[in-house]
């Protein structure tokens, strides 16, 4: 078996794809066709595109109205519609508008009464969603797949690898991580969880040969004003950052549920925790005061 690796960059961030094959020839086929799968998910859902389908759908929630979608968009709508519902309203893809009044960049505060105002504008309860029909009854409202998007192609490119014949190897969209198959020994990949405080530091090293992880946290976007440390996950309820989790990994068999489920529970904030330990998913956690816990240690370390 030969093995193959391929950088590149998608969804604005570093990714790679390794894989073993019977010949590099074949190895560079199949990991460039995963590759392109990423990048047409990328021109069509992303928010920083005029010319991507998920621009199009935000055209006609601004001023109001309905629009047709496919059926691999009314999937994700659907699994996000999945999602709302297990969270109890705190995964709400409509909440990406409240990024207008939290600028990262600047440093500073948003004025509560911006976030007051958008929150009147987020709300999945507030669109229509009756395939393949997508209704926004009430005008100014947008939609953003970045909580879904990203690991859904992990696993559609892991996909597409299994279904060219490869059964090694692992896909790594940015931290969002699909695993083929073991190494072509069978010894499985190893896989650092980044510290959620310490760029540089490894908080736990997994070993994984199948299955996906995801993580979720308050890893790079995020500020601090008067010693406090604002992140970038928001509540869709209070429009203010998630204040209790500083980081979650879980491992799940498709990145998109691992990814949601981390995602969820740093929304949960204090109940986190406890809602991790009933999906009864690997998982690893890292509070706002440095304590950690999870189950991944014991169900996922060992060979």
């Amino acid at each position: 078996m030969k093995f193959y690796h391929s950088t590149f960059k998608a969804m604005g961030t570093p990714c790679d794809i390794q894989l073993y094959a019977r010949t590099q020839a074949e190895a560079r086929q199949v990991a460039d066709a995963a590759i392109a799968d990423v990048h047409r998910l990328e021109a069509l859902y992303s928010r920083y595109r005029d010319d991507s389908f998920l621009s199009a759908i935000n055209r006609v929630a601004d001023t109001g109205g309905s629009i047709a979608v496919d059926e691999e968009t009314a999937g994700l709508l659907n699994y996000a519609a999945t999602c709302h519902d297990q969270s109890d309203g705190l995964f709400d893809i409509t909440s990406g508008i409240l990024r207008r009044a939290w600028r990262f960049d600047q440093g500073r505060l948003p004025d509560p009464a911006q976030i007051q105002a958008l929150l009147e504008k987020v709300g999945w309860h507030k669109l229509r969603w009756k395939p393949p029909m997508l209704e926004f009854p009430m005008p100014g409202m947008e939609i953003d797949f970045g909580g879904i998007v990203k690991e859904y192609a992990a696993d559609r490119a892991a996909a597409l690898c299994q279904g060219a014949g490869v059964r090694h190897g692992v896909i790594n969209l940015g931290g969002d991580i699909k695993v083929i198959g073991p190494r072509a020994d069978g010894s499985p990949w190893r896989i650092g969880i980044r510290h959620p405080r310490h760029k540089e530091a490894i908080m736990q090293t997994i070993l994984l040969r199948e299955g996906a992880l995801a993580s979720s946290g308050d890893y790079e976007r995020c500020i601090m004003v008067n010693g406090v440390r604002y992140g970038h996950v928001l509540n869709p309820k209070t429009g203010w950052p998630v204040r209790h989790l500083a980081a979650v990994s879980v491992i799940a068999n498709f990145c998109v549920v691992a990814g949601s489920a981390s995602t969820i529970a740093m929304l949960k904030e204090e109940n986190g925790p406890a809602w991790l330990d009933s999906l009864g998913l690997p998982h690893l956690w890292a509070d706002m005061h440095g304590r950690t816990g999870g189950s991944i240690e014991a169900q996922a370390v060992t060979e």
